[in-house]
């Protein structure tokens, strides 16, 4: 029987593995000025930094990342994905 403890460090090295793929993934469709920015959005607004995150790996995995993402492009994907967030109210 596997008790508690045993069940809590199994998932810890799962997550522990899920992050090193991650981080892995992001090493290599990410250039280094781009990962730096990725992580000064992840201080300011760590819920966009895993949204970003989330999308590059799922994009890199299905082949459309051919060369690494630079920074320029990153500022397009980030500036794209928080104007679809805006909402405007327009009162009469």
């Amino acid at each position: 029987m596997v008790d508690m403890w045993d069940q809590y460090n199994m998932q810890q090295e799962q997550l522990r593995q899920l992050e090193e793929m991650k981080a892995r993934i992001l090493s290599e469709c990410l250039t280094k000025e781009a990962r730096e920015r990725l992580s000064n959005v992840r201080i300011a607004n760590p819920q966009l930094a895993e949204q970003i995150e989330l999308y590059l790996i799922q994009i890199y995995q299905q082949g459309q990342i051919k060369d690494p993402i630079s920074d320029s492009q990153l500022k397009e994907l980030l500036l794209t994905l928080t104007k679809k967030k805006e909402t405007k109210i327009i009162r009469k």
